[in-house]
């Protein structure tokens, strides 16, 4: 057996093109997730199979191809664009005398390199490590592969059952951290549920454009990069729409075609934010020739996780590479379902917000109210919804408050001040508001 490197990034891609709908992949999507994981691209072999070999996955002869090259080009590295069994990797490591990872553990590596966070980084390391729990004996070639009954119980076997051991462990360990980071995720959806804010949630194809839009709608400062996975955490930031109007908006980690399950499971907690979300905006490479494919890619993948239902606008973005004006689209009852911009270029996004605006419209509250000097703390939570717009005090130390202010916000100050309010009609003095300590 061979000694598998530490590291390695002189890599050979290979691609087959199988006839099974549910097996085949992209490859243009395959060379950008390899050089996202940072591999150095030597050259590529492609075949196209009916179906997979059992044993290999490509056939004797491609293998053995595969095999004259790798050792004549010192090659570290094999990327299968598929998804290979445990036995697979390990024939194919027989083989090549090289290693070999599949599209899941590509996948998987990307992440790794991508998470930032501490919630982040445990959720990847559980995705590896679970699938890792598959492929554990490849991983020790200096060990005995026969699992032996009695009598052929070798130090192979004892070592294994010690790394499936501390596998085991390893994963309860970072499951309970999980479970603390979960609850403290929960916690903040509570809150924002309490204030009743809106949240949009920011979903679609990895590379479509989402943390771009997210930074130049929010004037915040997340990672965006022209590549697969660049944004894993999800980050939330609040969006003025207006004076009255505001709204949650969360940039979330993209999708991509077979998505591996392990990181579909790990990434739960960080996934409800779109499954809670009020709006979601399916943000869309306009440009790219296999948009629908990854439309369709991206309902997968929110059905998966239970997100089917909530409300959707797609935004088709990137069209100043299809020399496009800003529009929108609408239903037959008037209602929004598609609209072009560039986020880049930041065209069509005052009309994106104005659509937000339309489905999130608040009525707007405009009025003056009168509390007395025993009110400073109802006074100090209007100046906090920023609702004063103008203030002035009589000879009886009362403070006379120009508001203008959402009529849900009003609400719920008045019910929460125990504030008795007849009416806020525009322009006109409301000095008879009275306060119940």
């Amino acid at each position: 057996m061979f000694d598998r490197p530490g590291s390695g990034e002189r890599a050979i891609l290979i691609h087959v093109d199988i006839n099974e709908e549910c097996q085949r992949e992209n490859l243009g999507e395959f060379r950008e997730l390899a050089a996202s994981a940072g591999a150095i691209t030597i050259t590529e072999f492609t075949s196209s199979r009916q179906s997979p070999d059992a044993k290999l996955f490509i056939g004797k002869g491609k293998a053995e191809e595969i095999q004259n090259y790798i050792k004549a080009n010192d090659i570290d590295l094999a990327l299968f664009n598929h998804a290979l069994s445990p036995s697979q990797e390990r024939n194919l490591e027989a083989i090549f005398k090289c290693r070999v990872l599949d599209r899941t553990g590509l996948i998987l590596d990307i992440f790794a390199q991508r998470a930032r966070s501490f919630e982040g980084k445990l959720q990847v390391e559980l995705a590896q490590l679970k699938h890792l729990s598959t492929r554990l004996i490849r991983g020790w070639t200096h060990l005995e592969r026969q699992k032996g009954g009695i009598g052929l119980r070798g130090p192979g076997e004892t070592q294994l059952e010690t790394d499936r051991r501390l596998l085991a462990q390893r994963i309860k360990q970072i499951n309970r951290r999980l479970d603390k980071v979960r609850s403290q995720r929960e916690q903040g959806r509570q809150s924002r549920k309490k204030a009743e804010v809106p949240t949009v949630a920011l979903v679609g194809y990895t590379n479509a454009g989402k943390s771009t839009l997210f930074n130049t709608l929010t004037t915040a400062d997340v990672y965006a990069q022209d590549q697969l996975f660049a944004t894993l955490d999800p980050t939330f930031r609040r969006l003025e729409l207006d004076d009255a109007s505001t709204i949650i908006l969360a940039d979330t980690v993209g999708f991509i075609r077979h998505l591996p399950h392990d990181l579909v499971n790990a990434f739960k907690s960080t996934l409800q934010e779109t499954q809670e979300a009020d709006l979601l905006l399916h943000v869309i490479d306009a440009a790219d020739d296999n948009r629908l494919h990854n439309i369709e890619q991206v309902d997968q993948v929110l059905e998966e996780i239970g997100a089917e239902d909530v409300p959707q606008i797609q935004v088709m973005n990137k069209i100043d590479m299809l020399d496009l004006d800003p529009w929108i689209d609408r239903d037959d009852e008037g209602d929004v379902k598609r609209i072009w911009i560039s986020a880049e270029k930041d065209l069509g996004l005052d009309e994106l917000k104005q659509v937000l605006l339309e489905k999130f419209r608040q009525d707007l509250v405009k009025g003056e109210l009168c509390l007395s000097p025993a009110q400073s703390r109802t006074r100090a939570l209007l100046f906090g919804l920023g609702a004063v717009k103008a203030e002035r005090i009589d000879d009886k130390g009362n403070s006379w408050l120009q508001l203008s202010v959402s009529r849900r916000d009003l609400n719920q100050l008045a019910s929460r001040e125990r504030l008795e309010i007849d009416s806020l009609l525009p322009h006109k003095s409301l000095a008879g508001a009275e306060h119940h300590p």
